[in-house]
């Protein structure tokens, strides 16, 4: 299967850094969701398991539904909860990998010590546009279903040629002993892989957004090699608080708005988060819902937020949610799945003024 965004040079260079390193960081984006932490959990979890001191910084904390993800065995650090310690870890380390970002303006306030860090530095990701100046290995492209999925082809491509998938769960990612240090934690690879189908199957909706033949072929391996996607669709999918599902039915009988056009938009405001007692990652797949209306072709969500909303766009084949995100919402992503912000004080005068708002652009944006 060709990927063509991962040549063996930059392999190469790849495994002279990681022999090289002691103490790397992996850095994820603002308000991560499953694929930004499944990607970093396994991309630490390999770096970990080489005898590296491999830790995750996040500028926030996930979401509590999404903390399964996140390994015991690998230390974290979150700026909301000690803003000292996460820059210091980034100061401290001697290779730096930013995941499922492209670009160092989206880790906010570690941006400067990330930026300013004179070690080496990895992107792994999969959105457009990636800042190629700022990295010394770039690891990215959209065509693929997910940062996990990135992180999966990378570590496949680290081994040895000679290893072969079929050879079972413990050379998922090594062939030899030299690849996979005999001390090392053998339940590691089976959390490496645990990790990755997590964070694939989350930012493709479970196989319904961004999927390509390489996403088939990965979960495939996984679960063969032992991965039980069914405990971690348990896991993703099935353990919300009733609070969740009560605010999911709220929004869509209550706050659900249908236009001409093909167009729909919800708002969750901070009256309805606080009404339904809302935790971050509760409105996870809200924007989603619309689609599965025939005559519905871009969905749109509002969540307001500190001085203004989070956005996020979801739209059929022929229609572009990274278009609107673009020109509307200071944001972007991929064609048909996007995100940004609207700024009250700068976007809008008021809260009160985003339904007026949206409804006009979405009547301007289909024309």
């Amino acid at each position: 299967m060709p990927m063509d965004f991962i040549r063996k040079e930059n392999i190469r260079a790849l495994k002279e850094w990681m022999a090289r390193a002691a103490r790397p960081v992996v850095l994820g984006h603002t308000h991560p969701d499953g694929d930004a932490l499944g990607a970093t959990a396994a991309l630490a979890l390999y770096l970990r398991s080489l005898g590296k001191d491999a830790a995750c910084v996040f500028p926030d904390s996930p979401a509590d539904n999404l903390r399964f993800i996140l390994p015991e065995s690998v230390p974290y650090f979150f700026q909301d909860k000690d803003a000292d310690a996460a820059v210091r870890r980034i100061r401290e380390a001697d290779l730096v990998f930013l995941v499922d970002a492209n670009a160092f303006s989206r880790i906010e306030g570690l941006q400067e010590a990330a930026a300013a860090s004179p070690a080496p530095k990895v992107l792994m990701d999969h959105h457009l546009n990636p800042d190629l100046d700022s990295f010394g290995l770039v690891f990215s492209t959209p065509d693929i279903s997910s940062a996990s999925e990135v992180v999966f082809w990378v570590l496949k491509a680290i081994r040895p040629e000679e290893a072969h998938a079929s050879e079972g769960a413990s050379a998922i990612f090594k062939a030899t002993e030299e690849a996979w240090p005999p001390e090392a934690d053998m339940d590691a690879e089976q959390a490496i892989g645990e990790a990755l189908l997590t964070g694939m199957t989350t930012d493709t909706n479970n196989f319904a957004n961004s999927v390509f033949p390489s996403t088939f072929q990965m979960a495939s391996e996984l679960i063969a090699a032992g991965v039980d996607r069914d405990a971690l669709l348990q896991k993703i999918y099935n353990s919300y608080r009733e609070n969740r599902v009560r605010l999911m039915g709220y929004m869509q009988s209550e706050q659900l708005h249908i236009l001409p056009g093909g167009t729909a938009y919800m708002i969750l405001t901070r009256d309805i988060q606080r009404r339904f007692d809302m935790q971050e990652g509760e409105s996870e797949g809200l924007v989603n819902v619309p689609l599965t209306i025939g005559k519905v072709k871009l969905s749109v969500l509002l969540k307001e937020d500190d001085g203004h909303f989070r956005v996020s766009v979801r739209s059929k084949k022929g229609t572009s949610a990274q278009r609107l995100a673009q020109q509307h919402f200071h944001g972007g992503g991929h064609e048909n799945a996007a995100g940004g912000k609207l700024f009250i004080g700068e976007d809008i005068p008021a809260a009160e003024a985003a339904p007026a708002f949206v409804e006009q652009i979405l009547k301007d944006f289909l024309g």
